[in-house]
């Protein structure tokens, strides 16, 4: 009988550790992500597999999506033909994939400015504490922000040296270039 109990315990503590999440790392065995597409004025990132979607998810911006990002602070997420250059498996965003900006040319408009490009722009999970990620507010200082859940299944499906397009705003293309 006390047998019988323990056992039943033992039973129950693994079905619930079982079913509890289990690791944020997950693993990926489906066709290749050949590039990443961000659509800032449908707030959705596109994962691609040549022309066909895999998957696509709602994103959130810089809390001023509309324009390049110019400088370090300036709250934008950068438009353009970047690379994923890197993995942050211990993110205060709980994961995150690196973007390779600033590049060569962002470099050189930030300094034309006197300013400096700013860096460290990612895709990673955590909004805020109560937060939805459904496009209705921006909050990141330049960065793509989706759910823990998504970041983990992004995290497994893209790998580094994948292209990544964020495509500029609407907005972006027909106001000029700000100097602040």
């Amino acid at each position: 009988m006390k047998l019988t109990k323990i056992l039943m315990v033992l039973l129950a503590v693994t079905l619930v550790s079982a079913c509890g999440g289990g690791s944020k790392f997950k693993s990926y065995n489906g066709p290749e992500v050949t590039q990443v597409i961000v659509d800032k004025d449908a707030r959705r990132m596109y994962l691609m597999h040549h022309k066909r979607v895999l998957k696509h998810y709602p994103v959130q911006l810089g809390f001023q999506p509309d324009g390049h990002k110019q400088r370090e602070g300036d709250g934008r997420t950068p438009e353009g033909h970047y690379l994923i250059d890197k993995r942050n498996p211990n993110s205060k965003f709980h994961l995150s994939i690196g973007i390779n900006y600033p590049n060569e040319r962002d470099i050189a408009n930030a300094l034309a400015l006197g300013r400096d490009p700013g860096g460290d722009i990612f895709v990673h999970g955590g909004p805020p504490k109560g937060s939805r990620i459904d496009g209705s507010k921006d909050w990141t200082w330049g960065c793509i922000a989706v759910t823990d859940k998504q970041i983990e299944r992004i995290y497994a499906m893209v790998e580094n040296g994948t292209p990544i397009y964020i495509k500029p705003s609407r907005k972006s293309a027909m106001r000029p270039m700000l100097v602040n």
